[in-house]
């Protein structure tokens, strides 16, 4: 079963409120490099499956996209107790994001 999870902007707002650790896959529907960079995120959320990587259409989360200053997409965003661990714009390779995140 695959951790990567598609949430609405409600959900995501409610997780990042009450989750200590939130692992978030930001991205828009008209981004190519998005597209490749969700099937790489597959692979990686299938090796890893105790985290649970949100995803977030970008076009509709406006607000956060300001709260996590995200600059372009695709963007990966760690946040632990509250606090930016990690962002992430350069989806290199799935080793790299595997790499990433199995620290987590």
């Amino acid at each position: 079963m695959s951790a990567l999870i598609e949430v609405d902007k409600k959900t995501l707002v409610e997780n990042i409120q009450s989750n200590d650790l939130n692992i978030i896959y930001f991205y828009t529907t008209m981004c190519g490099t998005c597209q490749m960079a969700s099937k790489m995120l597959e692979v990686v959320a299938k090796t890893l499956p105790h985290l649970q990587i949100q995803k977030g259409n970008l076009n509709y989360m406006e607000d956060l996209a300001e709260h996590f200053q995200v600059q372009s997409v695709p963007c990966l965003i760690i946040e632990q107790e509250g606090k930016l661990v990690d962002k992430v714009y350069a989806f290199n390779s799935v080793p790299f994001l595997f790499d990433k995140l199995k620290q987590v």
